[in-house]
Order: structure tokens, then C-alpha cells, then sequence
């Protein structure tokens, strides 16, 4: 009798025990378990840590709560401007209520993915290049909108999508750096333009400020032939300039009595009477004189000719 009891009592400890191990569910910090009883869901969620469920009654699925990170596939598209590109982008989302998102849809993920996906194209179709390339954040934004309608349903909410890369055509990018180019010609004319305009402004300022003063512009001359004859071993020819020769004549105080002072006849004063040089008569040359004669002892024998003809 005591064997037989014996014996009964280790079936059911084993029968307790494959129990308890059938039973038993551990249900991590980050998921919560939704729970199936003969097809049809229990109401309550079992949350994090040890719970037990009837073994081959119910079904116990875990839903992950974590934020997930889903990569878009790239996307070919034509834009409004009727551009050409691949855009890939990449999804930030988590469940928010897991029994929907067992019952309402068979895998949210997968659902989620296709979702994304479509909505990527048509926002594609109405954006232009310049808003891909310079204007995603109202892009992601747009999209955001766009999901998130849709998975609310799903237990499933949509915290962010973020356009990855868009890639253009080899065709459009030579294009566009050459519009870029372009562009950066046109504003390096545009400053040498107003460097040469404030430029001349400052030069007819100076030549209005030299042209009062005389002696600005001669000691400027002398400064530029310094400059010059610094730089190279050269001789420099320069004309005498008229200005100085009016202001040294200005300067002069007064000259002694029977010293005269030469005095170029184009460079003298307004008014006064060109100075006249007396030189003596030069004497011709040698050539010149038999060539002055020669005319004439042609004459004087011309006329002894027609003489003798008319007697």
C-alpha cells in the first residue's frame, strides 16, 4: 500500500511539474503578452514578469513595445517637374496598443513596410527637385502624416520617417553643376562689377582732390617713378610737366638786374608775348650752295639759246 501511495504521489509531481512548465509564460520588461483562449481574445494584457496560462487552451503572443527601425527600400519616382530620382528613406515606429496589433492586421511590420512605401512614391509625385534636396523636413513631415492615419488603427503609431538619400540621374547632376557653376560666375561678376564702381568713384574723388592741388599730383608722379625705378634697373623718360614749371615760376621771388632766365615761348604765362630767340644766320654748306647756283647758270644759258634763234 505505502508503494502504491508512493507511486502516486511522484505521477503527480511529474504530472504538477510538466504542468507548471506547460503553463508557465516570463514576459519581458519591454514586451506585454495577448492571450488566446480557444480563438478568442482574453481582455486582459499580461505585462512584464511570471504569468501562467492553461496549457493547450490558450495561446499567449508577445508583443514587442520597443521603438522599431525599418529601412524603406529605395523608391524610383518622377517628380512634378517631371525629374527622374531614388529616394530611400527609414521608419520610426512602435506599438501602442498590442492587442490590435495582433487582431486588426496579420503583421504589422510587414504592413507597416508596404505602407511606407506607397506613400514614399506619392509624395514623390507631389514634390519638386528643389523641395527633395532642400526642403525634407516638410517632406518627412508630410509623410509622418500620411502613415499615421492608417496605422493608428493598427495599434501602431508612427514617431518619426526621414528621407535617407535622394540620387539623381547622371545626366541631371552634370546639368546642375553647371547651373551651379553658372551661378557662381555670375555673382563673382556681379562683385567685380561693384569693386570697379566703387573703384572709379574713389579714383574721380582723388583726381578731383589732386586736380585743386597741383603739387598733390606732381608728388604723386614722383612717388609712382620711385616705386617703379625700385622694381626695376631701368631708365625712365618722363616729360617736364608744364604745372611745375608755372608753379617754380610763381615761386621765384625776383631775378638780379642783367640776369636773364630762358623761358619756353608755349609754357609762359597767359597774356604775355612769346619770348623770340635772335640767332645768327647759318651758313650753308657747301652742297647746298652749288645746288642753289645750278638753277641759275641753267637760266642765264636757256636764254643765250633762244637769242640765237630768233637772229
Amino acid at each position: 500500500m505505502a508503494q502504491e501511495l508512493l507511486t502516486l504521489l511522484t505521477l503527480a509531481g511529474s504530472g504538477a511539474a510538466l504542468y507548471l512548465a506547460a503553463a508557465a509564460r516570463v514576459v519581458k520588461q519591454y514586451e506585454r503578452g495577448v492571450v488566446l483562449r480557444f480563438g478568442r481574445l482574453r481582455e486582459r494584457i499580461r505585462t512584464p514578469g511570471f504569468t501562467m496560462i492553461v496549457p493547450l487552451v490558450d495561446r499567449m503572443h508577445k508583443v514587442n513595445m520597443q521603438i522599431v527601425t525599418m529601412p524603406v527600400p529605395a523608391q524610383d519616382g518622377i517628380t512634378r517637374d517631371n525629374v527622374t530620382v531614388r529616394v530611400d528613406a527609414v521608419i520610426y515606429f512602435r506599438v501602442v496598443d498590442p492587442a490590435d496589433a495582433i487582431i486588426r492586421v496579420e503583421d504589422y511590420r510587414f504592413a507597416v513596410s508596404q505602407m511606407a512605401q506607397t506613400s514614399l512614391r506619392s509624395i514623390l509625385g507631389k514634390s519638386e527637385l528643389d523641395d527633395l534636396l532642400s526642403n525634407r523636413e516638410k517632406l518627412n513631415q508630410g509623410l509622418e502624416l500620411m502613415m499615421d492615419s492608417p496605422a493608428v488603427e493598427w495599434g501602431v503609431t508612427i514617431d518619426r520617417v526621414e528621407i535617407k538619400d535622394v540620387s539623381l540621374p547622371e545626366t541631371m547632376k552634370r546639368s546642375m553643376a553647371r547651373q551651379a557653376e553658372a551661378d557662381r560666375e555670375r555673382r563673382a561678376r556681379v562683385i567685380n562689377a561693384d569693386a570697379e564702381l566703387q573703384a572709379s568713384k574713389k579714383l574721380a574723388e582723388a583726381a578731383r582732390a589732386m586736380a585743386d592741388q597741383p603739387a598733390a599730383l606732381q608728388l604723386r608722379l614722383l612717388q609712382t617713378v620711385v616705386a617703379v625705378a625700385a622694381e626695376k634697373n631701368s631708365t625712365l623718360v618722363l616729360p617736364f610737366p608744364v604745372e611745375l614749371l608755372r608753379f617754380l615760376d610763381r615761386a621765384t621771388p625776383g631775378r638780379p638786374a642783367g640776369h636773364a632766365t630762358a623761358r619756353p615761348p608755349a609754357l609762359d604765362r597767359p597774356g604775355a608775348e612769346p619770348s623770340q630767340d635772335v640767332r645768327p644766320p647759318e651758313r650753308p654748306a657747301a652742297g647746298q650752295a652749288e645746288m642753289t647756283n645750278a638753277p641759275a647758270e641753267h637760266r642765264s644759258m636757256a636764254g643765250t639759246e633762244q637769242g640765237r634763234r630768233r637772229s
